[in-house]
Formats: C-alpha cells, sequence, structure tokens
C-alpha cells in the first residue's frame, strides 16, 4: 500500500497549519512509498530555492527508509555514510524529511518539507507526519 492522494492532501493541510503557527512559509512535498511525488504545495512567499530541497528531502528519507537528518549523522566525514549526498541525483542528508508509515508500521512514503530552519522544517513535516 501507498499513501493516496487524499491521505497526502491531509498531511499537507497539517503541515500547512503548522507552518502557519509558526510564522514561516513551507514548501511542501509528499512522495509515494516508490518514491514519487504526489502532492506538492508551495506557501504563498515560501523561498523558491526551496521548492527542490523539500522534494530532495521526502525522497531523500524514502529512498533509504530514515528520516533525512538520521542519514545527515552518518554521512559527516568519517561516518559510514560520507558523500552519499552525491548519488541519487543529490540528496538532502539535513532534517525535514520524514518517513511516513501506516498504523502497522509499513512505510507508505514520505513527506519533506523545507523554507525555515532545519528544526522548524523537520518540526513541520513531523507535525504532517503525524496527521497519518
Amino acid at each position: 500500500m501507498s499513501i493516496t492522494l487524499e491521505q497526502a492532501e491531509q498531511l499537507s493541510k497539517v503541515a500547512k497549519e503548522k507552518a502557519k503557527a509558526i510564522g514561516v512559509p513551507m514548501n511542501i512535498a509528499i512522495v509515494d512509498k516508490g518514491a514519487n511525488l504526489v502532492a506538492f504545495h508551495r506557501m504563498d512567499n515560501a523561498w523558491l530555492g526551496s521548492v527542490d530541497i523539500a522534494i530532495k528531502k521526502a525522497k531523500t528519507a524514502r529512498f533509504f527508509d530514515m528520516n533525512s537528518g538520521e542519514i545527515g549523522k552518518l554521512s559527516q566525514p568519517g561516518g559510514p555514510l560520507y558523500n552519499i549526498e552525491h548519488s541519487n541525483g543529490g540528496l538532502i542528508t539535513f532534517p525535514g524529511g520524514v518517513v511516513l508509515k501506516d498504523n502497522e508500521g509499513k512505510i507508505v512514503g514520505a513527506i519533506g518539507v523545507s523554507g525555515g530552519s532545519v528544526d522548524q522544517d523537520h518540526e513541520v513535516a513531523s507535525a504532517g507526519a503525524g496527521a497519518l
């Protein structure tokens, strides 16, 4: 099973509400279990440069079935995944990409958020993921 468009729209709605609550316009990308883009929302005044970052955060989380920030910890110099960000057409290895799991714990996709600090991005992505 993969995330549906209806579910993706609900997650995006929750993420946008969280972004509004913290006062930061965000780009929100949701991919299915095959890392295909299902939904994308760019809030008014969200950075254009963050469009690609949000999508890549979602894909990064899904490609490796872990949140993008966790991959970042492993990809530091001397780490086991050092330079992994150069694979797969470019990955984003800092927080803001969160794996999406169904009620049985099976991965159904990922959400990627960009537009604020990495902590804000992760907070908004986590809020969206929590709506699944």
